[in-house]
């Protein structure tokens, strides 16, 4: 259980709907009375003749562990392991003990308000204590179209959005330059990620049978399976990266790929020394987009680039356009002006 706790429990199809009991407390309950037990109530089950649900069954971190259980092969490893933090650290102090049938709009309210001095970690477990509530509805566990989440508006928070400028990208690759031949690497990985657009972990995991014909197939990334389509100067750094293993960046004991902190210990002092303090990784994404804007690329163009599923994730990148038309109003205005 996300408390730490351990049952035993059974679960099973019948008549078109999952069936999920608990047999018994782990440690109080062996294996073989486990085992017998549940082979007695998948019978009952059969036979029509389930119990209703016990307490401890309703219990709300009972009904999160079930939630978990089905969403662990629907949600990416990443994200599992994300949830499960939100569950563990601004769900469970508030909900856990409570039968899941008895919380209420009002107690979500005031769960989401507590929360107001870590807005980013409110906002993203809303999401997930939604899920849980959903799912308790599915299970029959609370009345059809009571979400208790449905309607709560999240907090509004400043965007992180950091583009860069011509003469950023400049001061960037300079640095770069000055370190590629101690950190190679290192480097082709930030170059990859202003080239192509791509997320960290989908640069980082790359093997060698992705790169094919020109472009990238990545297999997995947060969108699905994706083509990524590579300009002359992102072929050319793959292309110059010694090969020998199935890794493309391979780590320290070869048989796994780079990790971030590998990365991240490098570009906090390339970017420190470049005078971008402020500027992330995943600024690098933005960079690529704008750039592509101010080439005259449309939003659609854009998403494709970016393998993002929606308009709207890509429509955030119009506010360097915006940036764009003030600087050209300005330039046309010290034209006309006579200065």
């Amino acid at each position: 259980m996300p408390t730490g706790r351990k049952r035993f429990f059974v679960q099973c199809q019948h008549r078109g709907e999952r069936v999920w009991k608990i047999v018994g407390d782990a440690g109080t309950t062996s294996v073989d009375e486990a085992r017998a037990s549940a082979v007695e109530m998948l019978a009952a089950i059969r036979r029509g003749e389930e119990a209703p649900h016990r307490p401890d069954e309703t219990l709300f971190e009972a009904v999160a562990e079930t939630v978990f259980e089905r969403h662990a092969r629907l949600w990416k490893a990443g994200t599992l392991n994300v949830n499960r933090s939100y569950l563990r650290c601004q769900i469970l102090p508030h909900f856990a003990g409570r039968q899941i049938s008895d919380i209420d709009r009002q107690e979500v309210r005031n769960w989401f308000a507590s929360l107001r001095g870590t807005p980013v970690a409110a906002d993203r477990s809303m999401p997930v204590l939604s899920v849980i509530m959903r799912e308790a509805e599915a299970m029959g566990l609370r009345p059809e179209g009571s979400n208790p989440c449905r309607g709560i508006r999240r907090y509004r928070r400043k965007g992180r959005e950091r583009f860069l400028s011509d003469e950023e990208i400049r001061h960037l690759a300079a640095r770069l330059k000055a370190h590629e031949a101690r950190r190679p690497q290192q480097v082709a990985v930030i170059r990859l990620l202003l080239l192509t657009g791509c997320r960290k972990s989908e640069i980082l995991t790359l093997q060698w049978s992705d790169y094919r014909e020109g472009h990238l197939f990545l297999r997995d990334s947060k969108t699905g399976p994706r083509t990524v389509w590579l300009s002359e100067p992102a072929r050319n750094i793959l292309d110059g990266v010694t090969r020998g293993n199935r890794w493309i960046f391979p780590g320290a004991d070869r048989d796994r790929p780079r990790c971030k902190s590998w990365l991240f210990c490098f570009w906090n002092r390339v970017r420190a020394e470049a005078g971008l303090d402020d500027l992330r990784l995943h600024d690098l994404r933005h960079a690529h987009a704008s750039l592509a804007l101010r080439r005259g690329e449309n939003v659609l163009v854009i998403g494709r680039l970016l393998g993002h599923r929606r308009a709207e994730t890509t429509l955030k990148y119009t506010h360097a356009a915006d940036a764009m038309m003030h600087d050209a109003v300005e330039k046309v205005g010290i034209v006309l002006g006579g200065e």
